[in-house]
C-alpha cells in the first residue's frame, strides 16, 4: 500500500523508561478513512503508542507519519489535523464544558461565529447541553470523558486519537458518537485510531485491528483476517482470537484446593465450611 493511502505508518518506533522497553519497534500502517481498533492486554504499549503519535511523549528511537507529516519534523502540522482523547483527559476542572470546547476550538484557528454554529448540536449530540455552564470540576467520569470527545471533534480532524472513549458514556451517547464517527469516515475520510479492552466493541465497530503485547505488534489486519490467521473459524469471536494471539490461556483447570473456598467446589470449600461450623 503507498503512503498516499495511509493516514499513520510508524517506523520501528521505539520508547523505552529506563530499563522497560515499552514499545518495541513497532511497524505499523494505518489506510485513511478506517476505524482501526488498538488492542492489548494492560501495560502493553496501547497508551504510550497513542502518546508519541499525537506528540504527548517523544519516541526513543524510530519515527512515525500521522497525516503525511512527521511527529519529530513537522509536529505541529500533525497536531493541526488530529483530535485526541488521551488517557488522563488533560481537562480545565475550573472551565465549563461551553468554554473548554471554546478554547480547543480557537487553538485550532476556528472563529467564534463557527463555534456558535457547532457547539450546540455538539452539545446536544453528547448529552451536555443541560449542563453546558457546569463547571468540569462538578462533573461525573462519563461527562468529562465525553467533554473530551467534544473537544476532539469540534474542528473536525482528519485523525482521531481515541484512548478508551467509550468508558464511563452512557449506552445512548455511545451509538450516537459511534454513529457519527461512522458518517466521518464514510463522508469526510476519516480515520479513527482508537484503544479499547471491550472486545465486543472492536468487533462490532472496526474495519481493522492491531494487537500489540508486551509492546510489539503481534497481529494486525481485519478480525476475518485474523480468524483465519489463528484457525479459530469464521465464527470466532474477537475475544478468542485476541487469547489465541497473545496466548494468554484462560481455560487452565482451577486448582481446587487453592479456589475451592471462592468456587463453591472440592476440598478448599469443604475447609471454609468445616471452620465456619466450628
Amino acid at each position: 500500500m503507498s503512503d498516499d493511502n495511509l493516514t499513520i505508518r510508524t517506523e520501528n518506533l521505539t520508547r523505552q523508561f529506563g530499563k522497560l522497553v515499552a514499545v518495541d519497534r513497532l511497524n505499523l500502517a494505518v489506510p485513511r478513512g478506517t476505524i482501526f481498533g488498538f488492542l492489548g492486554p494492560n501495560g502493553a504499549g496501547k497508551s504510550t503508542t497513542i502518546n508519541m503519535l499525537v506528540g504527548l511523549l517523544p519516541p526513543s528511537a524510530g519515527t512515525a507519519q500521522v497525516a503525511g507529516f512527521s511527529i519529530l519534523d513537522a509536529a505541529l502540522e500533525v497536531k493541526q489535523r488530529i483530535g485526541v482523547v488521551p488517557e488522563g483527559l488533560n481537562l480545565y476542572e475550573r472551565l465549563t464544558v461551553s468554554e473548554q470546547v471554546e478554547l480547543v476550538g480557537r487553538l485550532h484557528g476556528l472563529s467564534r461565529a463557527e463555534l456558535r454554529q457547532r457547539l450546540p448540536s455538539l452539545l446536544e449530540l453528547l448529552d451536555l447541553k443541560d449542563s453546558a455552564n457546569k463547571m468540569i470540576l462538578d462533573y461525573s467520569a462519563g461527562m468529562r470523558k465525553k467533554t473530551a470527545l467534544a473537544c476532539a471533534l469540534v474542528h473536525v480532524p482528519e485523525v482521531l486519537f481515541l484512548d478508551e472513549p467509550f468508558e464511563s458514556v452512557d449506552p445512548v451517547s455511545t451509538r450516537a458518537i459511534k454513529n457519527v464517527l461512522r458518517d466521518m469516515v464514510a463522508q469526510r475520510g476519516t480515520t479513527v485510531f482508537f484503544s479499547t479492552h471491550v472486545m465486543e466493541l472492536a468487533e462490532r465497530f472496526c474495519d481493522q485491528v492491531g494487537i500489540i503485547n508486551r509492546g510489539q505488534l503481534v497481529a494486525t489486519g481485519s478480525i476475518d483476517e485474523l480468524r483465519a490467521r489463528t484457525g479459530l473459524g469464521e465464527e470466532a469471536a474477537l475475544e478468542d482470537v485476541f487469547l489465541r494471539v497473545v496466548k494468554a490461556d484462560v481455560a487452565v483447570e482451577q486448582d481446587e484446593e487453592l479456589l475451592g473456598w471462592l468456587t463453591g467446589s472440592g476440598a478448599g470449600a469443604e475447609r471454609v465450611e468445616t471452620n465456619h461450623a466450628g
